[in-house]
Order: C-alpha cells, then structure tokens, then sequence
C-alpha cells in the first residue's frame, strides 16, 4: 500500500514538472571562455588593488562552481542564480576583508552570463534557436551567438542517416501464424525545424510508426510471403513510414527485414513439410526416368525384332561382358540358352577339358578286348 502511494505521488510530481531541456550546449570552448573572463577580471583587480591570496583563492573557487553549475544543468536560470550567489558570496567576503571587490565580482557575473553565449554546432547539426519562446532560425554548421537568457537552442538535430531497429512480437499473419519479426530502418531529418517544432519527440515517433507500419504489413501478408518476399515487404513498410514522416520533415529511406522467428513447432512442422515435399520430387524424377528407359528399349527392340541374327549377336555380347568379371555369375532365361546354344556349347566345352583323362583310360580297356578276341 505504502509502495503504491508512493509511485502515484511521484507519477503526479513527474506529471506537474514540465521536462527539462537545455538553453545551450556547454563545451569545453566555453569552459576555456569562461576561464579567460575569470582570469580578466582577477587581473585588474590585482592591477587596481594589489594582491590578496583570498582574491586569488575566491576566483578559483568561483570559476570552479561555476564551471560545474553551467555543465551540469545548461539552462539559464541555473546561470543566474549561480552567478547572483557566486557574485554575491564574493562581495560580502571582501566586505568582510575591507578589499574593493567590484572588478572580481562584476567579472564573475559577466563571465556566468557570456560563457554560454557562443555556441558550435557541427558539420552535420542544425540548431533550433528559439528567442522569448519564438522560431527564429536554424542556426550552425560552425559558430554562432545567442543572447544570454532571451535565447535557447532547445535542440541540435543531427541530420546524418540513422539507423533505427524495431520489432513486432507476437503478430498473426493473414493465416494466423503468430510470428516474431525484427526489422531495421534507415531515415534521416531533413528539415529540422518541422521535426522539432511539429513532433514532440521525433525519435520515439519514427520508431512507433515503423512498428505499427510493420504490423500492418505483416497482418496483410502470408506466412509464406513473408519467408521468401522479404524486401517486398520491407518496401512497403518503408513507403507507408515514409507517407507519415515525410510531413515532419523526415524521410525514410529504405526498411530490411533482419529475422522472422516462428514458433518451434510450426517450425518443425514446415520442416516436415519440406522433407516429404523432397521425396515427392524423388519419387517423380524416378518415375520420370523409368519412364524415359521403357521408351529407349522399345525403340530399341523395334531393330532386334524381324533380325534374330543382331538379337543373338547381342546376346551373346552381354554373356560375354558378364563372363570377363572373375567369380561372376549370370542367370539367364532358359529361353536364352535354348537360342544361343549355350547348352552345346557349354557341353562342348565340359567334353574338351574331360577327353584327355578318357584316352587315357580308354587304350587298356581295348587292349584287354582285342586279346581274347585272337585267342
């Protein structure tokens, strides 16, 4: 309860107090520039009124505080007050001491209004220059003047491309694929009194337009049209982003879409998808190919058909082929064998390595015939 207070109060203190921007843009050029104005007046005051180590001590020490006040907070009425207490202090100090304080203390209110007063802006920055809270000119590249507490820069625009990255999670597709997307978009201000004047905070602007705009594309697109049209889509986010900054002064020049996340088991669902389309296209090619192979051995036949001299002849090859292998061996048809002879041949072939060991043989056997025989 007490946790929950608190938050409000501070949701209401941080909703009464206005956001505070800075007046000018402090620099070490205006440190140094206030430094010199500083070490100006001690001068003459040494000069005028001789020299006192509390003289030398207070200017130290005001340059110090002033230094830290105008860098930390860059607004004017931090200036001056700052210089009014520092100014201040210093006089009833050297009251204090009986020293004529007038050179120091006027130079230390001086040089807390005038060091803020240039102002550098570079090569690629413009600055907002408003005066009593009115638009009076873009000011830079290089070295200007404002007037102390009338002017403010209330902002220096960097006119170079950015790049900006935004995502849209969680986004359903036209066929309900909730997805995740990250994107990138390259845009640059081109005008810059219309991105300060006419937008609040043109940064935040562009990155949620860019979001909406791609939620709306992918909400239009397909799952499938988002995998492989990516710069399609990136194109057209880019034109919608371009048709709603363009009026502040901003361009978008181009959107890229970096990643699209699925959820994983639509993931591995698609995957499946993907590896049963690949054995389907498989399984066509080889078909494709039988198909092809029947049509080349019909044509073939058609010239082994009324010649069965070429038929044996190829036949007779292809045994051939087959029986150069070592440790091969063929199956063929027996109708095969019946036309090609094999079966003689192979008897022939059986009889010729046999018929040495049976002339062997074969001469007793006579031989024990003829002898009764001329008995």
């Amino acid at each position: 309860m007490i946790a929950g207070n608190v938050d409000l109060a501070k949701a209401s203190l941080e909703a009464f107090l206005p956001s505070r921007r800075a007046d000018y843009r402090f620099s070490p050029f205006n440190a140094l520039l206030l430094l010199g104005l500083m070490l100006v007046g001690l001068a003459v005051h040494l000069t005028v009124e001789g020299y006192r180590v509390e003289v030398v001590v207070y200017a130290i020490a005001a340059a110090l505080v002033l230094l830290v006040v105008l860098r930390v907070t860059q607004a004017w009425e931090a200036v001056v007050i700052a210089g009014a207490i520092v100014g201040l202090a210093g006089y009833l100090l050297f009251r204090h001491l009986l020293i004529p304080s007038y050179p120091l203390v006027a130079a230390t209110v001086v040089a807390a209004l005038l060091a803020p007063s240039l102002q550098i802006a570079y090569q690629w920055e413009r600055g907002v220059l408003l005066r009593f809270g009115r638009f009076v000119g873009i000011r830079g590249p290089g070295v200007f003047l404002i007037i102390p507490i009338i002017d403010k820069v209330t902002q220096y625009v960097d006119q170079r491309i950015r790049v900006t990255d935004f995502r849209a999670e969680t986004t359903l597709t036209k066929d309900t694929v909730p997805v995740n997307v990250d994107a990138i978009a390259f845009w640059m201000v081109w005008d810059a009194e219309k991105a300060v004047l006419e937008v609040e905070d043109f940064n935040a602007a562009v990155v949620l337009s860019a979001q909406t705009a791609l939620r709306d594309a992918i909400g239009r697109s397909e799952l499938a049209d988002l995998l492989s049209h990516r710069e399609r889509l990136g194109r057209e986010i880019q034109q919608v982003l371009d048709a709603k900054t363009n009026p502040w002064g901003i361009t978008a020049q181009s959107v890229e879409i970096r990643d699209i996340i699925i959820p994983k088991n639509l993931e591995d669902a698609m995957s499946r998808q993907a590896q049963a389309e690949r054995e389907r296209q498989a399984r066509i090619i080889l078909g494709t190919a039988e198909t092809e192979i029947a049509e080349k051995f019909a044509k073939a036949s058609a010239a082994y058909q009324n010649n069965p001299v070429a038929l044996h002849l190829r036949a007779m090859n292809m045994v051939f082929e087959g029986l150069k292998q070592k440790g091969s061996m063929i199956i063929v048809p027996s109708t095969a064998v019946e036309t090609m002879g094999l079966g003689a041949l192979g008897g022939l072939t059986a009889l010729g390595q046999v018929r040495p060991e049976g002339e062997v043989q074969a001469e007793p056997d006579a031989a024990t015939t003829q002898t009764p025989a001329s008995g």
